[in-house]
């Protein structure tokens, strides 16, 4: 255990954590309290994302508060202030009214770090437009999958990332009405059917009034893969912003004058929901920096910009372990209060890492795609358990379930027990469905749980730890993955007959991905083919997706029923028992 009276005599608490009391905030805690704690759209007209996090500041005394820094690859920076992003993400509103965007239609985005992508999130989210960042690092086909469940009307994206990614899907995307490049004008009029951003801008108006907002109005669309089947669009809802505002000062300890910064991708959900809306809704400052991981480069980031919370990933710490804490001396990081993780469990070593190497504890939280905002946590005045996830939000009640032969649902309250982490329903941030899959939702739902589809277990103490994932999911640097999607992909080879994915484990990324294929007569195993299957696979999926290894079977191990057994070719890759093979095709 790390007790918190370690990290008192860095900072002497020199401000008092958020959550000191945990048992009586609990106790008395109401989200339609802390939905009071939000202003609301003038005039009683509902609940907006963007109001609470832009406009309101915008009208009182943060007006000239600076909201983001941004920080490019060159090193260039660029401020906001909350009144500049009331200015820009009104005309990006007024943009598409213009285009003729009716309510609740889906506005994607598919850049990297850049101030363009913020600007459309919450001026998507003013115009009552739904919201659906895609991972920039994405190769075409999952891109192509994602705008089309999406039924995607508009597109913002880049110069550079149209022509490697969109442009030779764009005929499929019939939906897809228009496509914003962020670029040079040059560029731009030189690429057919597309619109330029800056220009579009530029001609705006900055006056815009958000429209009447239902809190259940749907704001935003995530994409999570499953084992089977296409991606999941998971919907998320305008109350949400109830639970990014709340878990951002509870989870993450802000406090007015801080300065955030989260690392992630706003592809992902965390660089949404708290890389865009919890630190905005809170009133502090968000550094954003374009480039990716380089540990000095970070470093001096944290010193430059007197950073005080930190969100990161394991991989990124896994990553800076490696490297050593002795390059860590070089800085100044004294104004750095609290560090926080997520993605994947947090390895016990590294929240210990934590504190020799910058004097405190990195806090492992937990929460997923479909619970829109944080739901377990390590708190700022907590006791830390290393490799624990910490313990339940006020006003989240959590359990260890296991399901009966009959299929009901069973409480386990003994500590120390494992079974299926789960969730009472109703808060704020709760996923509304699977876009056009009710069914694939409702399955989520048992016994008056929301069933997580991860394996825990609780100590007698509270605390959640976390065991595995009930599904075949791979969780690679803080991504999901799933395996069908790859596999589908290494099927559209000539040479691949069957192809059977499963996540690996890996001492960086947690677990890569890696594929087992089977071939057609015709070809024959060899590097060769295997450098190639790796390069037709990253071409396609993108870096992220695609697998990192391939091996050469005779048959990829299947259910009578067709199904594959990635659960077989995992036991076997790691030299595990199989379990119960009766429903193998063949024995």
């Amino acid at each position: 255990m790390i007790s918190k009276a370690i990290e008192k005599p860095k900072g002497g608490w020199a401000v008092a954590p958020n959550l000191i009391d945990y048992e009586k905030v609990c106790a008395g805690y109401s989200w339609d309290a802390a939905q009071r704690e939000l202003d609301g759209l003038p005039g009683g007209r509902g609940l907006n994302i963007a109001h609470e996090a832009i406009d309101r500041h915008a009208a009182g005394a943060l007006r000239n508060h600076l909201a983001l820094r941004w920080i490019a690859k060159s090193g260039e920076i660029r401020d906001f202030s909350y009144a500049d992003l009331r200015l820009l993400t009104n005309r990006f509103a007024n943009l598409l009214r213009r285009l003729g965007l009716s309510k609740a239609e889906r506005v994607f985005a598919l850049a990297g770090r850049i101030p363009e992508l913020y600007i459309s999130a919450l001026g998507t989210l003013k115009n009552g437009n739904v919201f659906c960042p895609l991972f920039s690092a994405f190769g075409p086909e999952p891109i192509r999958q994602r705008i089309g469940i999406g039924d995607g009307r508009v597109l913002l994206t880049t110069v550079a990332l149209y022509k490697r990614k969109i442009a030779g899907i764009r005929a499929s995307l019939p939906g897809l009405r228009h496509v914003l490049l962020v670029g040079s004008p040059e560029e731009i009029r030189a690429i057919p059917n597309t619109e330029d951003f800056g220009q579009l801008m530029n001609e705006a108006s900055d006056d815009f009034e958000i429209p009447q907002t239902d809190p259940e109005d749907l704001a935003l669309l995530h994409f999570t893969s499953g084992t089977t089947g296409k991606p999941k669009g998971a919907m998320h809802v305008h109350q949400a912003v109830v639970a990014h505002h709340v878990t951002g000062r509870l989870a993450l300890d802000f406090h007015p004058g801080d300065i955030f910064w989260c690392t992630a991708d706003p592809g992902w959900i965390t660089g949404t929901s708290y890389g865009i809306i919890a630190p905005l809704t809170n009133g502090i400052t968000s550094i954003i920096d374009e480039a990716e991981f380089d540990a000095e480069r970070w470093y001096a980031l944290l010193q430059k910009q007197k950073v005080t919370v930190w969100y990161t990933a394991p991989t990124a710490v896994r990553m800076m372990m490696k490297i050593g804490t002795e390059v860590i001396r070089k800085y100044d990081l004294r104004h750095l209060r609290f560090i926080a993780s997520v993605g994947e469990p947090l390895n016990p070593e590294a929240v210990v890492w934590g504190q020799e190497a910058f004097g405190l504890p990195i806090h492992d939280n937990w929460w997923q795609t479909e619970t829109g905002g944080i739901m377990i946590s390590n708190f700022a005045a907590m006791d830390i358990r290393p490799g624990s996830m910490g313990r339940p939000l006020p006003g989240i009640e959590a359990g260890i379930v296991r399901r009966r032969e009959d299929g009901t649902i069973e409480e386990i309250r003994e500590a120390g027990v494992e079974g299926e982490l789960a969730l009472r329903p109703g808060w704020p941030s709760m996923f509304r469905g699977y876009l056009n899959e009710e069914e694939r939702y409702r399955k989520c739902f048992a016994g008056g749980w929301y069933l997580t589809g991860d394996l825990a277990r609780r100590d007698g103490d509270g605390y959640f730890w976390f065991v595995g994932r009930a599904d075949d999911v791979i969780k690679s640097s803080g991504h999901l993955i799933g395996p069908f999607e790859v596999e589908s992909t290494l099927l559209e080879h000539p040479a691949v007959a069957e192809a059977g994915v499963i996540g690996k484990p890996d001492p960086m990324a947690g677990e890569i991905v890696k594929a087992f294929v089977s071939l057609k007569p015709a070809f024959v195993a060899s590097d060769e083919l295997r450098s190639e299957l790796l390069g037709f696979a990253r071409k396609r999926l993108g870096a992220v997706v695609a697998p990192k290894e391939i091996d050469f079977i005779a048959n990829v191990p299947k259910t009578r029923s067709g199904k594959i057994m990635r659960r077989l070719l995992k036991a076997r890759e790691l030299g595990l028992p199989e379990g119960d093979t009766s429903t193998l095709e063949s024995q």
